[in-house]
């Protein structure tokens, strides 16, 4: 396959997974493609069942919803930015639990260039993807679930509650300030509040869409968190929410300057000090 069809594939793909359902001619017209084209690629997405076809477009079959794949093609771009980001505050030698969330996982690649790490992972892929010589790795075990290739239940958690004095990477797929960090599942919910709670601190990895409601299953409550890593400079609404909790906001400093362009606040780059409401503003291509 062509990379260029490769490319449009992922971007339909990227689209269904945001709005559920995408169109033809609405398709065409957004690439800059033929309508036949668009009808080429959306039979190879069905044809692998990726997509379902339906009359005038496609629309994304329900049980790929919470598939690590269809995770993993949601706001790439913004977790790959998140994933240095959160690499970034890693030392040599640290021991870390990463969750099995696709933002965590775009952690994987910065962090093989660490030395001496113990990582504590409950995903097959994450381990798969970090097999090095120079770091250690945890798998808990349990109950595997195929589609998201990682473990939930009582034995991840019985061997999790052995673990302590770690620094806990977790993912979310919601935020509220009432409720707390949330997750779609209960199962992860679980296992991550469990992972937390032994962690002797928190950081939480959520792109800009995760600030726009709730999911149903509380992981934590904030102030379980002490950094909070994501793409973009979150609202002043949130930013406040944040100072008042003591927890850290830490960002890009392109996102920075757009904010400060509209909002008149100053910016930050990775040599600056953090900023008064505990927030940072990094170049994400610095120092990692």
């Amino acid at each position: 396959m062509r990379q260029a069809t490769r490319e449009r594939q992922a971007r339909v793909l990227s689209e269904l997974l945001e709005k559920k359902h995408v169109t033809v001619k609405t398709l065409a017209e957004n690439m800059a493609v033929s309508v036949a084209t668009v009808r080429r690629d959306l039979k190879t997405l069905a044809d692998t069942q990726k997509v379902n076809l339906v009359h005038g477009g496609a629309a994304l079959p329900r049980e790929t919803y919470f598939s690590f794949e269809a995770k993993a093609d949601r706001n790439l771009q913004a977790k790959q930015t998140i994933g240095e980001l959160a690499a970034g505050l890693v030392s040599d030698g640290e021991q870390i639990f990463l969750d099995s969330g696709t933002t965590s996982f775009s952690m994987a690649g910065p962090l093989t260039r660490k030395r001496g790490l113990a990582i504590i992972v409950n995903s097959a892929r994450l381990a798969l993807e970090l097999r090095a010589a120079n770091m250690n790795l945890i798998m808990l075990g349990g109950l595997y679930r195929p589609d998201r290739m990682d473990t939930i239940g009582p034995i991840a958690m019985s061997t999790l509650e052995q673990l302590r004095g770690y620094v806990a990477f977790i993912g979310a797929d919601g935020l509220s300030m009432d409720f707390g960090v949330s997750a779609a599942d209960i199962d992860s919910a679980h296992l991550y509040r469990l992972a937390a709670a032994n962690a002797r601190e928190t950081v939480l990895l959520v792109d800009h869409s995760k600030f726009e409601s709730a999911s149903l299953f509380k992981i934590v409550d904030w102030e379980k968190v002490r950094r909070l890593v994501t793409n973009r400079r979150p609202s002043n609404e949130w930013m406040a929410f944040l100072e008042a909790r003591g927890i850290e906001a830490i960002f890009p400093a392109d996102a920075a300057d757009a904010a400060d362009a509209s909002d008149e606040t100053s910016t930050h780059n990775v040599n600056s000090q953090p900023l008064p409401e505990h927030s940072r503003a990094l170049n994400v291509s610095a120092g990692f």
